[in-house]
């Protein structure tokens, strides 16, 4: 998303260098995000609530572990209540920018994939998708900085990531904020393929945790539409010592 255009306007020798030097801009914006990721080493419970227009709240309990192996995140979310809403997820993000996502449910023998149709889907709706759980927009190949800007009074940089042809996505870009002093985000839009529909996802009680930066809560709105979904986050550890065993099928599938 260099944008190709304003170069016309450089002198000849600087045309070279200009894309390249933002591209490294926008890497270093993305530097304490990427490295977030790719030290991941956590377990977390708590609860997806979703609030509807009147303020009725239906709720899951759910887990999430979370550890980097050379070249990829896997993440275990396990959905605990109710009974009926039972299962297990394992996604992965790739650091070139590729994700997957494998679901098994109570008496299945092995985890199937989940198809990609169903990514937008979610515990309890398309709010919180399956999706939303992965964070493969800070590898996509396509980042731009927009730009500093002010969310509430915390003072951002603003990162727009694209995905490339290959990648696997319900969504054509995703534009976060992130804290200019941590670079942790602290909200995020994300812009649905197709409908255009842009989600909105708000991080709440940004906390240090075992040299980890966290939110306590994450809520996600969509645009122009009442009601939302909150992932909570109530207990955790930021070093869990998780090893790959912890995410085989035999795990995925032991309820």
């Amino acid at each position: 998303m260099c944008g190709a255009a304003w170069l016309c306007a450089l002198p000849a020798a600087l045309i070279a260098t200009a894309p390249c030097a933002q591209a490294a801009n926008v890497l270093g914006l993305l530097a304490a995000e990427r490295q977030r990721i790719e030290n991941a080493d956590y377990r977390v419970s708590g609860r997806l609530v979703r609030v509807d227009t009147s303020g009725a709240r239906l709720s899951d309990g759910l887990s999430i572990e979370a550890r980097a192996f050379p070249g990829a995140l896997r993440i275990l979310v396990k959905v605990t209540s109710p009974a009926k809403a039972r299962v297990h997820l394992l996604l992965e993000t790739h650091y070139d920018g590729r994700a997957s996502i494998e679901i098994a449910h109570p008496g299945d023998r092995a985890p199937t994939p989940l198809p990609f149709d169903r990514w937008s889907d979610g515990p309890l709706g398309r709010g919180f998708s399956y999706e939303d759980f992965l964070e493969q927009e800070y590898f996509w190949p396509l980042q731009s900085a927009e730009g500093e800007a002010k969310f509430g009074a915390r003072d951002c940089d603003v990162v727009i990531s694209e995905p490339g042809s290959e990648d696997r996505t319900r969504y054509a870009q995703v534009k976060t904020w992130l804290d200019h002093a941590i670079g942790f985000p602290v909200y995020a839009e994300k812009t649905q393929k197709g409908t255009r529909e842009v989600k909105e996802f708000t991080y709440f009680g940004l906390r240090h945790n075992g040299g980890v930066w966290s939110a306590s809560q994450v809520e996600e709105k969509v645009r122009g539409q009442p009601g939302s979904t909150l992932l909570i986050i109530e207990s955790g550890s930021a070093k869990a010592n998780l090893r790959l065993g912890d995410f085989s099928p035999a795990q995925l599938t032991r309820f």
